[in-house]
């Protein structure tokens, strides 16, 4: 039996009064909190209830009000035992919604480009293969480079700097696909054997019914991936959101390990369980 432990911690600041989003907790069918999952917040040393609400593909989002002027921190762990869930639907409607432009994954500039190097493949015509081409081609043409790209950076500005981190090598699959008529979507998890350790982002790709995970970094096995949140880009599946207010981030700490030995075979084709 597998075993996979999840863990993570944000310590921040809250320079003014503002709403807290969390995406911290492992995506699960419905929404239930899965038995032994711990999941709290301290605002100046002192718990604070948060409200869970449910976002698309078991997506679990955790909210709360924080004052201004305040220490806090937010923590995560949970152990999961035995084979994961089932794999996610495939839904007709998100052939639609991750087939659309989106904030980092402007693919109507780069329909030309994706047409250029894959010539042939628009629309799926190339089969799993194109999937795995796009792949390729990223894993192939881009620089891992911690600190090289801005919170703000789209993938065009990673096609152009050609280099960058995970969410960068994401976002770049994702419009290159969509920009193809592919439909894409971007998975935030935690990942077993990732080095370095954090959040890490990688790409759900549809094909034939059926949604594939990509990870153009490699870094990391993806049978061994837990899904957290699911969605258009990184702005629909950060772990931490802040509306109406600013805070100062502080220390980070994200752990992911599992019992099992697996290595990664970029040319296997994975389902990431919902």
């Amino acid at each position: 039996m597998t075993t996979r432990t999840v863990a993570a911690q944000v310590d921040f600041t809250a320079e003014t009064d503002h709403l807290a989003v969390f995406s911290l907790a492992v995506a699960r069918p419905g929404g239930a909190a899965p038995a032994g999952e711990s999941l709290r917040l301290l605002v100046d040393g002192r718990q604070v209830p948060l409200e869970e609400s449910l976002d698309l593909h078991g997506t679990r989002l955790h909210l709360a009000r924080v004052p201004g002027g305040t220490e806090c921190s937010v923590s995560y762990r949970l152990e999961l035992d035995g084979a994961p869930a089932a794999a996610p639907p495939a839904d007709p409607v998100d052939h639609v919604r991750y087939t659309r432009p989106s904030r980092f994954c402007p693919f109507d500039e780069m329909v030309g480009t994706a047409q250029a190097l894959f010539p042939g493949a628009a629309g799926g015509a190339g089969g799993y293969g194109t999937l795995q081409a796009v792949r390729d081609w990223v894993h192939e043409h881009l620089d891992y480079v911690p600190g090289a790209s801005a919170g703000t950076d789209t993938a065009v500005d990673t096609f152009l700097s050609r280099r960058g981190v995970c969410r960068d090598y994401a976002h770049l699959v994702i419009t290159l696909l969509r920009a193809l008529a592919i439909p894409a979507r971007l998975v935030s998890v935690y990942a077993p054997g990732l080095d370095p350790m954090d959040f890490h982002a990688v790409v759900e790709a549809w094909h034939d019914g059926t949604w594939y995970v990509l990870d153009a970094t490699g870094l990391a096995p993806r049978s061994e991936f837990v899904r957290i949140a699911t969605g258009a880009d990184a702005s629909e599946t950060a772990f931490m959101t802040t509306l109406g207010g600013s805070i100062a981030l502080g220390g980070m700490q994200v752990s992911a390990a599992s019992s099992a030995r697996a290595e990664e075979d970029p040319r296997a084709r994975l389902v990431l369980p919902l």
